[in-house]
């Protein structure tokens, strides 16, 4: 490759390292691919695992003309091909290769082509398909070259999306979780109660019949405070979402939620959204969760104040209740609470302090602080 044309790539690769959506930087990748090596059309596809594809991003086309085509292709021919083996392949008229399979009506007419694999950790993630070089003639060595040397960068932008989902595969599955322990700390605890007032009364029918109706009147308060918690659940299954609410936002909808559910007064009142990555930000509102859950559930609290704030570029968090406390430096606190391990590995992940302040009779407070250096943006939101 030409010195020129190594600065062009290293230039490209600066640019897409600091884009921090995983889409867009595809886009930039499979459009600088595309301008490398003169190609009129080109493409990037990362596959599902079951024949098809997950992402193909292509260039060189317009909207009406990807329209026309119709759904994405399949993993066959040589798209199948480049999928198959990490070695890179060009050839002059890829009509005349006996892998060249149908393709729809109103795709452009193919001929010269160069196919780069991607590969991340050994394995092939994706490929760089590229088509018709400008001039009529066929891809060189210097242009696989190039390409070669894309691929290793769009290696790191596949990964990066598959990690982030996971990362949202983990969080749905921790919300279940968690609406599942709300379910059984509250709603089943109501309609257990419900259950055996219902029996008492039964019990008091013959020889006590105001009192039978004293158990009745229970049983359907009880019944309509189940039904308000089950309302509250599954408005809950539908959870705020810091990117779409923001964290001050989120943590409101997810107070108004508890409110609806317990009898403790949370006191609290959004601030001015603070700056912060939205990755971080589902940390500290996950945090936040928990230290709610532990002082409406176990605490007896009849008072829990939350609050949120930014003071010189350091996040603030804290959770207090006025509830019945626990020894907090107990050895054997984290294992029996394993919220609080949860928190901790949580504000580690941020480079943050957390510090949990409690004494047998004397509430809790639950504290974190995220440094600006970890907190600010760099670089704009994660995707």
């Amino acid at each position: 490759m030409s010195e020129t044309g190594l600065r062009s790539v290293t230039d490209v690769l600066l640019a897409v390292a600091a884009e921090p959506s995983t889409g867009r930087r595809l886009h930039m990748l499979v459009d600088a691919a595309r301008d490398q090596v003169g190609a009129r059309y080109g493409a990037i596809g990362v596959p599902d695992g079951e024949g098809g594809f997950a992402r193909f991003v292509t260039s060189g086309m317009s909207e009406e003309e990807i329209a026309a085509i119709g759904p994405l292709p399949r993993t066959h021919g040589l798209l199948a091909a480049m999928l198959e083996s990490s070695e890179p392949e060009r050839m002059p008229d890829i009509r005349r290769d006996p892998r060249y399979r149908w393709w729809p009506a109103a795709h452009p007419v193919m001929a010269s082509f160069l196919g780069v694999p991607i590969v991340a950790g050994g394995e092939i993630v994706g490929a760089f398909y590229l088509v018709n070089k400008d001039d009529g003639g066929e891809f060189s060595q210097a242009d696989e070259d190039a390409i070669v040397l894309l691929a290793a960068h769009a290696a790191i932008a596949i990964q990066h999306a598959a990690a982030g989902e996971r990362s949202r595969e983990l969080s749905v599955v921790e919300e279940r979780n968690r609406l599942a322990r709300e379910l059984h700390d509250s709603v089943n605890q109501t309609l257990w109660a419900a259950v055996a007032t219902a029996e008492a009364a039964t019990e008091r029918l013959g020889g006590d019949p105001a009192g039978a109706a004293a158990e009745v009147a229970r049983v359907r308060e009880l019944a309509g405070s189940a039904l308000e918690q089950l309302r509250a659940l599954v408005f809950e299954l539908r959870p705020a979402e810091v990117a779409a609410d923001g964290l001050a936002g989120a943590l409101q909808k997810h107070v108004d939620v508890l409110r609806q559910v317990h009898a403790a007064a949370i006191r609290y009142t959004p601030p001015p959204e603070p700056v912060l990555r939205a990755g971080a930000k589902r940390q500290v509102l996950r945090i936040a969760q928990e230290a709610l859950a532990n002082a409406v559930r176990h605490s007896g609290a009849e008072t829990i104040d939350v609050r949120l704030a930014d003071h010189g570029g350091v996040l603030e968090l804290e959770v207090a209740d006025d509830g019945a406390g626990f020894e907090a430096e107990a050895p054997a606190l984290r294992g029996r609470h394993l919220g609080l391990t949860s928190m901790d590995e949580r504000a580690a992940l941020l480079d943050g302090a957390l510090e949990v302040r409690s004494r047998p009779g004397a509430g809790t407070t639950v504290s974190l602080r995220v440094p600006a250096a970890r907190h600010r943006p760099r670089g704009g939101e994660e995707p």
